[in-house]
């Protein structure tokens, strides 16, 4: 949990918070993306989080990127901005949150896939022709979006 968020928590309980965050669909070379089953809720998403104090949305996207996957990436592109009654949530223990976040795509994203913060039960990379039934209404919708039927899903997210 982001430290910001977390001494916010020790004031105001679990009561409802709004928080900016960001997160990434990681594409590789053939083209599949990056998912996480997260440990919370047990469905899968793209690795992401809460800001910290004085970061840039860019600066979140790839610190979360690197900490719940263990990856670098080189250059993010902007896809959409999260926002509204969809992205009002309970997490499992109580705390409540509306959620702003910004939504970035990378093909640039390298080193060696691991699970560092807890986060995380599994990392995996899906063909977008055979996702996880069980997956984040935001990702979901992200990928239904901007990748189901577009030229990117054969551009491997290049460009993105």
């Amino acid at each position: 949990m982001a430290v910001y968020i977390q001494k916010m928590r020790e004031l105001v309980g679990t009561q409802a918070l709004m928080v900016v965050g960001a997160m990434v669909a990681v594409f590789n070379e053939k083209g599949e993306i990056l998912l996480q089953q997260r440990a919370d809720i047990k469905k899968w998403g793209f690795p992401g989080g809460v800001m910290e104090y004085g970061e840039s949305l860019e600066e979140t996207a790839l610190r979360e990127l690197y900490e719940e996957t263990g990856l670098l990436a080189i250059d993010l592109k902007f896809i959409e901005i999260l926002s509204g009654e969809k992205e009002c949530h309970q997490y499992p223990n109580g705390d409540e949150i509306f959620g702003v976040t910004a939504v970035y795509t990378t093909s640039t994203a390298s080193g060696d896939l691991s699970i560092n913060d807890g986060e995380s039960t599994k990392l995996k990379y899906f063909s977008l022709t055979n996702l996880p039934s069980n997956m984040v209404e935001k990702s979901e919708y992200i990928i239904r979006k901007y990748f189901a039927d577009s030229q990117l899903v054969n551009e491997g997210g290049k460009g993105r």
